[in-house]
């Protein structure tokens, strides 16, 4: 992995002694996992690996200006939030790079086998880490995605990221795993270089004023509705479209 900018390194360091979690509820498994594995490429099972061979055959060069990287959040695009999709990014040449239930691990691993191959899109959208909060501390987990941001770097030098915030999940700001998610997001938030990678976290959209999460946006207070989507989408939407260079 390479090496932390200095502003990394400190907000990783002002977390490092965070405590690790029991494992709980993850997006789309609940597998543990240990600290070391969040930088290291890793698959998974033949379901998983039927899903990454189909996400390898969606991405033709010349006809990809747009991906979205991320686990069943990201997946989600194509059940709860489809109607957002088609309305949102379906004329924008993008495809969904997401599997339920991936970590920090499991995108590095497919991003190292086709999943961004032969591609040069405009804007990849990266958001990842809420399956690592059960099982990792908010250091280990921001360095994976910090490895995921460089290798994106590497293999796509002409895309921009929209790097997202971890999207908070509990019912309320006392939720372990959503702390946990909130001090990801401080060390992450750090990788915003304002040319090649700019960090958007939208979490608040969800949230009414005093923190809770409510079941209408997230019905199991970590999947996204359909309303969710559209939170999602709207939000994101100034940032996408400059970044793409316009709707």
């Amino acid at each position: 992995m390479k090496t932390f900018s200095r502003a990394f390194a400190v907000s990783l360091l002002a977390v490092c002694s965070w405590p690790v979690a029991a494992v709980a509820q993850v997006a789309g498994s609940a597998e543990p996992v240990t600290a070391v594995e969040t930088v290291r490429p890793a698959p998974r099972g033949e379901g998983w690996m039927k899903r990454h061979e189909q996400i390898n055959s969606r991405a033709v060069p010349g006809q990809v200006d747009l991906v979205f990287i991320g686990d069943s959040i990201t997946q989600g695009w194509e059940g709860a939030g489809r109607a957002t999709w088609d309305k949102f990014v379906g004329s924008r040449k993008a495809i969904n790079v997401g599997i339920s239930g991936d970590r920090t691990q499991h995108v590095l691993w497919r991003l190292d086998n086709g999943n961004v191959a032969g591609i040069s899109p405009k804007v990849a959208v990266v958001m990842i880490g809420t399956n690592n909060a059960a099982a990792n501390d908010p250091a280990h987990t921001a360095a994976g995605i910090e490895a995921i941001v460089g290798k994106l770097r590497d293999k796509l030098p002409n895309t921009k990221i929209l790097l997202l915030g971890v999207f908070p999940r509990g019912a309320t700001p006392a939720d372990a795993l959503r702390r946990k998610n909130a001090a990801v997001n401080e060390i992450i938030a750090t990788l915003d270089d304002g040319r090649h990678v700019f960090y958007l976290d939208i979490g608040p959209k969800f949230l009414t004023a005093d923190g809770t999460l409510e079941k209408s946006i997230m019905p199991d207070l970590l999947h996204l509705s359909p309303r969710g989507y559209e939170i999602w989408a709207e939000s994101m939407e100034p940032k996408l479209a400059e970044l793409l260079g316009g709707r």
